[in-house]
């Protein structure tokens, strides 16, 4: 692929088409510094440049980190990776999800960058949900990132946590030493009346909620120990490769997770100031369809990331992208930023609008026609040359890369699983005990089986008494009529009824007491008779009963008893033995 020696420090990527003279041509190490912008529409061939120029900074042993958010880009990438440089690729695949590589933004943030994690992290927040933003959702997202930050240990996901769990802000409040983010926790959060404070965070932890919900993003980001250090990366020159697919992911995750990983890049880039600027080694950032991950703060990147070796090659597909929406105006910071620090252009067909723009970097050498006419492959560049831009001409790209496939991808995959990625139950398990929600479940499970022990008791003590009354049953069905009898006198008693038998006739009826041979029981017929006078009072007295009054229920009361056989002597006396007792006539026992 490389020719000679000495041109380690250049990386071909096009041939000149001048006057049909061919000459393959690259751009320096120290030009690239100054970063490489590439623009065009859909299928003209950026990616394509883009594979050649990473597979030979992969080749010569550069640290080199790719971003995709369709993913094809990289997977190809997988292939073509040397022997020699398997142990250096880090593959971060979140569709990977029996294995999840831990990165956590917030992990070991000096006290001077706090600042720009929030920034960069409120920045992607801003640009994909635009359209439901507001001051005061940036205000409280803002101190809890902040809080968050002071808080070893803490991740993402303590973002909702801290916004509800009394117990868990209070824990993170006394570690915080901003003092003016302290005061907002204390002073101001908390004086919240209940109604304003459940207005004001909703929409945090919809959106905030809606991202880490996703089992795909927790598992990556709610890891409080990172399993890739970007310093480390970069110092040693290791390939990072990050496959953000759309399609497989999401875009709101891929465009999230993209920009958290670039802003960790950046700071780790500026943390190289702890070092001479000599002893800086290159690292080179490749980022296709940049617009997803084009936050404000990718403006200061391309501001001051040359110093720090730090040098981005980015593509995209127009410029409209570059700009957003804010305040009911454009915010143009990015693309102002791209056009003022960028070194080399180069440009494959673009629309009319596009052009329009872009024409002021390439006249008086090509027109407007120019630009929106090139064919697949064909570009206009404005080539940054020992730091000078050169003045804007044509050139090819070159084809793909003639080498042979390696075939290296399972194995890519594999060492990359082993040394950075945990097994998803393992890292589940971790959350859950974070949350709490372990020993929630710990609790239901022993209230679970306490309910269960008691409904075994239940079905017991059922079961028992089924068995005693069917001993009863049996018994009773011994017992025949006689079992028969007591049941119908159990029955008849509990409803407030006995059964006895006439003393005149002899006929079966129900009265409400139990008989006690002082009382003497009748009929209806019967007691009709005895109040029209028919049935003979010597003869009911003679069965020992005394007449006070006789009442509807055939029960005749007896007032005093002295002597039963002479107070019908005198009765029967003074009266005569013809005479009758007529029904409620008081005798007198004399």
């Amino acid at each position: 692929m490389i020719e000679q020696a000495n041109d380690n420090d250049i990386t071909y990527f096009a041939e000149t088409n001048f006057r049909n003279e061919r000459r393959r041509f690259g751009i320096k190490r120290d030009d690239r510094r100054r970063h490489f912008y590439v623009v065009g529409k859909t299928g003209m061939g950026k990616t394509a440049m883009l594979f050649n120029m990473i597979i030979q900074d992969i080749q010569r042993g550069e640290g080199v980190a790719v971003v995709d958010p369709h993913g094809e880009l990289v997977e190809d990438l997988l292939d073509f990776i040397p022997p020699k440089r398997i142990n250096d690729v880090i593959y971060l695949n979140p569709s990977d999800l029996e294995y999840p590589i831990a990165f956590n933004i917030l992990e070991s943030v000096d006290d001077e960058y706090k600042h720009l994690v929030s920034s960069g992290l409120m920045g992607v927040f801003t640009k994909i949900w635009a359209n439901m933003w507001s001051a005061r959702m940036e205000y409280i997202l803002n101190n809890c990132i902040l809080a968050l930050l002071d808080s070893p240990g803490n991740t993402l996901l303590g973002i909702n946590r801290l916004l509800v769990d009394k117990e868990y802000r209070k824990k993170i409040v006394s570690k915080i030493k901003d003092p003016v983010v302290k005061a907002f926790w204390v002073e101001e959060y908390a004086n919240y009346n209940e109604r304003f404070r459940t207005e004001a965070i909703a929409p945090i932890q919809n959106k905030v909620g809606q991202f880490l919900s996703s089992a795909v993003i927790r598992n990556i980001v709610g890891q409080s120990k990172s399993t890739i250090d970007m310093r480390e990366i970069m110092d040693n020159r290791k390939i990072l490769i990050l496959n953000l697919s759309k399609g497989r992911i999401g875009e709101d995750n891929s465009a999230l997770l993209g920009a958290m990983m670039i802003t960790k890049i950046q700071l780790a880039a500026m943390s190289r100031v702890d070092i001479p600027e000599s002893e800086r080694k290159d690292f080179y950032l490749y980022v296709d369809e940049f617009q997803n991950f084009a936050t404000e703060s990718f403006a200061d990147i391309l501001s001051e990331a040359r110093k720090y070796r730090l040098n981005l090659i980015m593509a995209h597909q127009y410029i409209a992208q570059l700009t957003s929406v804010s305040g009911g105006g454009r915010v143009t910071k990015v693309k102002d930023a791209v056009f003022g620090n960028v070194g080399t252009i180069a440009m494959f067909r673009i629309g009319a609008p596009d052009a329009e723009e872009l024409i002021k970097e390439f006249e008086p050498y090509f027109v407007e026609e120019d630009l929106v006419n090139l064919t697949k492959y064909h570009i206009y560049l404005r080539l940054m040359i020992d730091g000078v831009a050169s003045k804007p001409f044509s050139a090819t790209t070159l084809p793909p890369t003639k080498i042979e496939s390696k075939g290296a991808r399972e194995k890519v995959v594999q060492v990359s699983r082993e040394r950075y990625a945990n097994r998803k139950s393992e890292v589940e398990e971790k959350i859950m005990r974070w949350s709490g929600l372990e020993e929630m479940m710990e609790t239901s499970a022993k209230e679970a089986k306490l309910e269960g022990d008691e409904a075994i008791y239940r079905a017991n003590y059922v079961t028992k008494q089924m068995a005693v009354k069917a001993k009863d049953d049996e018994h009773r069905e011994q017992e025949g009529e006689t079992g028969k009898k007591e049941a119908t006198e159990i029955s008849s008693e509990k409803a407030g009824k006995t059964t006895a038998v006439c003393d005149n006739c002899g006929k079966a009826v129900n009265i409400k007491f139990k008989p006690d041979n002082k009382r003497n029981v009748f009929c209806k017929e019967c007691l009709k008779k005895f109040k029209s006078g028919e049935i003979d009072a010597d003869k009911l007295l003679k069965r020992n009963l005394a007449q006070e009054e006789v009442k509807d229920d055939g029960v005749i009361y007896p007032q005093t008893i002295k002597n039963i056989s002479q107070a019908v002597g005198n009765v029967s006396k003074d009266r005569g033995d013809n005479q009758k007792v007529a029904p409620g006539q008081v005798v007198t026992l004399e």
